[in-house]
């Protein structure tokens, strides 16, 4: 039996296989086809760490002692190759964190948004579709959705769920999709698939809600440069908190629309790969047979808050960073709270373990150990129009 980890080559795929692997004597398979490395370059973009080739980080991880790890290469919109891959490898759990993960970049264009609503919502459906047709309705199937499918609503969101009164009857529901960007919508679908999924197959499924996830390595990436997880800083691909730290390495003022007080869900990196290697890694006598919807979040953090841990943390470091409010372009709530529920979340993981000023040292340490690649993509901190 395998345990196997899609998107094994992206920012959280890849830390999350390595902590399965150093936790399991079982085969840990990585599945890519490389994709994000294409999307990012198409952007003009490029990763502030230095990222190596698959076999180079398999070689690393060997060294390291991670010898129950290997990696093939394939599309998982190819439902060919998904049901080669699980007729050869019968996994007991897989954990699918394979997407194009960008809101901005689905924004695009046409193109664009066809290209990640194909992507994202054939090969959730060719898993679990093909665990179904064969006959492993056993497999733990975890995937990685975003607590964007909930939007912004003005009351605290619950845990997956929600209650709907209605003429004086009241039900549990699942809670509405209310995404703003063609990606995120791709995730909603993906949800209600899988909640389907689960009620028609029968297999056990755990939708891990992933907040913007911040910092730079886990202790397994930072055992060799080798095996250092990609970082990007670009507009279309980089989280607001990686923008923000790259801007403050290139001397460029933070600035923050209007007061900045809405708020944003977080997580650590580190946070986000524990999550997904315990669920992944629980004992395979004893399988989960729910739909359990995790919020990947440890807290809510505002935007002002974010710019000024930067500032501060930027301090200890030797730079001058500025904080500057603009009058806000957006129509939006200025003070949105966003209260969301993560007790379930809190719980599987015995609580969050790196604090955001912690995840932004380690992020300003990483950029401006390469500030050079910073400043050679300053021009890729903003959007622009892009053609193709």
């Amino acid at each position: 039996m395998t345990i196997i980890v899609t998107g094994a080559d992206g920012y959280v795929g890849w830390p999350t296989a390595l902590r399965i692997a150093d936790r399991t004597d079982e085969r840990v398979l990585c599945v890519d086809n490389f994709a994000r490395r294409e999307w990012v370059a198409s952007v003009g973009a490029t990763s502030a760490t230095a990222v190596a080739s698959m076999d180079d980080r398999l070689a690393a991880a060997e060294e390291q002692g991670y010898t129950n790890l290997s990696f093939v290469e394939g599309d998982l919109t190819d439902r060919a190759f998904v049901d080669r891959l699980l007729a050869v490898h019968e996994p007991r759990a897989i954990v699918h964190t394979a997407a194009q993960p960008s809101a901005p970049y689905s924004q695009i264009n046409g193109e664009r948004a066809n290209e990640t609503q194909h992507n994202n919502l054939q090969a959730t459906r060719n898993l679990v579709w093909g665990l179904h047709e064969a006959g492993f309705t056993d497999t733990h199937f975890i995937e990685t959705t975003t607590t964007g499918v909930y939007g912004a609503p003005g009351f605290p969101i619950p845990e997956g769920g929600a209650t709907m009164e209605h003429e004086g009857e009241h039900d549990a529901v699942p809670f509405p999709a209310m995404a703003g960007s063609w990606y995120h919508l791709t995730k909603s679908h993906d949800a209600a698939n899988l909640r389907l999924a689960h009620s028609q197959f029968d297999i056990p499924i755990s939708d891990v809600r992933t907040a913007i996830v911040y910092g730079a390595g886990t202790d397994e990436t930072r055992a060799d440069d080798r095996l250092h997880t990609r970082l990007d800083f670009d507009y279309y691909f980089g989280v607001v908190a990686h923008r923000f730290a790259a801007q403050a390495v290139a001397g460029y003022p933070l600035t923050v629309y209007g007061k900045g007080e809405q708020r944003k869900p977080f997580v650590s990196l580190e946070d986000a790969v524990e999550g997904l290697a315990r669920l992944a890694l629980g004992d395979p006598d004893d399988r989960p047979d729910s739909h359990t919807v995790y919020n990947q979040v440890t807290r809510a953090i505002s935007i002002v808050e974010i710019a000024e841990t930067i500032a501060a943390v930027g301090d200890e470091h030797g730079l001058d960073v500025a904080v500057e409010h603009i009058e806000n372009p957006r129509d939006e709530d200025e003070t949105h709270r966003m209260e969301i529920d993560h007790e379930r979340y809190d719980a599987l993981i015995g609580g969050g373990s790196v604090d955001f000023e912690a995840g932004i040292g380690e992020v300003l340490d990483a950029m401006t150990d390469r500030k050079a690649v910073i400043a050679a993509h300053e021009d890729r901190f903003l959007p622009d129009v892009l053609e193709s």
